[in-house]
């Protein structure tokens, strides 16, 4: 019988599971909104307040009991910093989950989950300032050359991998043959002369 047994497995052994769900948190943390299954989203959700109601105590205990969990630095800065303050007047109750569709290959239920201030910072966000593309560019990434039509001896993969494309669903391009010039033709060794 599992009484009391509260947590999910998630198909997982104790050592993937927990891995899975220290990375799941350090990426919560950091951009403030992932989707995941609904399963991994609610297991977040307990370690992800956790760490937060760490961050309001704001002592080295609290930081080195949250190090534990979160083994970036710069996640755990930001969690003491910023999100420990967002949320000083709140008492639990940090995260929302959203459902979403169901995933294309597996059929997986899909949640997005996310902290309840992000919205707010994510206004306060100013927009980065992108590279103006030139006319006529093709579609891609910008800034970039469009890339040259290979040379006779250079392979199609090549002028493929500097378009920044690789064999994954397309089709084999084949070298284009250049016309030889004639050139009169020696006879074999061991061949007869007419």
């Amino acid at each position: 019988m599992r009484h009391r047994k509260a947590r999910r497995k998630l198909g997982r052994t104790t050592e993937h599971r927990e891995a899975l769900l220290r990375n799941l948190t350090t990426s919560l943390l950091l951009h403030e909104r992932i989707v995941t299954t609904q399963a991994k989203a609610k297991e977040l959700r307990k370690i992800a307040e956790r760490m937060i109601t760490l961050a309001k105590r704001e002592d080295l205990h609290a930081r080195r009991q949250a190090a534990e969990v979160i083994q970036d630095e710069r996640v755990l800065k930001k969690l003491f910093d910023a999100l420990g303050g967002r949320y000083q007047g709140r008492n639990g109750g940090y995260t929302r989950i959203t459902k979403l569709e169901y995933r294309m290959g597996d059929g997986a239920p899909l949640a997005a989950i996310e902290l309840i201030g992000a919205e707010v910072a994510e206004r306060a966000r100013q927009p980065r300032k992108g590279k103006e593309r030139t006319e006529g560019a093709p579609p891609g990434k910008e800034g970039e050359a469009p890339a040259a039509v290979g040379a006779a001896g250079e392979r199609a993969s090549a002028a493929a991998s500097a378009r920044g494309e690789g064999w994954t669903g397309r089709r084999r391009r084949r070298r284009r043959k250049e016309p030889q010039a004639a050139l009169p033709s020696a006879p074999a060794p061991g061949a007869a002369a007419d």
